[in-house]
């Protein structure tokens, strides 16, 4: 890595650690010349994401509406900023590993579903009272049904 002060090729990491936004890595640097500090950020390459909607619709991925249906869900809930921000991470580190260039929402919307459930039954709940477009109460509490089950299957 060039040193922005000298221009000197080489230099040592001190520290490195994932930047707020978990997209890339922060790493404090020292040139081996001048011994001055300087931080760089690294970022994986990664291959664009497409999501197929339900009418057949593409657009490109983007976290930051996961980030913002988890939040919706989270609402009033005592899930950290940290935790919501690191399950969309998570998903999004999911789907490029699967190493294919489209992915249908209804994928998304499950892996969703199952980091929730993980750590928050409300929360899931409500997503997945969107999700799945509950009409009426008793799609709902068939939903709550399945919940309370998993929690039984669970404790065993």
């Amino acid at each position: 890595m060039k040193c922005p002060v000298c221009g000197y090729n080489e230099s040592k990491v001190i520290d490195s650690r994932p930047a707020e936004d978990y997209a890339s890595i922060r790493r404090r640097r020292e040139c081996l010349e001048c011994q001055k500090r300087f931080t760089t950020y690294e970022m994986i390459e990664t291959i664009p994401l497409v999501v197929i909607k339900k009418d057949q619709r593409r657009e490109s991925f983007d976290r930051n509406k996961i980030l913002s249906g988890i939040i919706k869900a989270c609402e009033k809930r005592s899930v950290s900023d940290e935790q919501m921000k690191k399950i969309a991470w998570d998903i999004e580190i999911h789907l490029q590993n699967q190493l294919q260039s489209e992915v249908p929402s209804y994928r998304i919307g499950e892996l969703v579903m199952e980091k929730l459930r993980e750590i928050d039954e409300v929360a899931y709940v409500r997503f997945a009272s969107v999700y799945r477009e509950f009409k009426d109460i008793n799609t709902f509490m068939s939903e709550l049904k399945s919940l309370m089950i998993g929690r039984r299957k669970k404790r065993k």
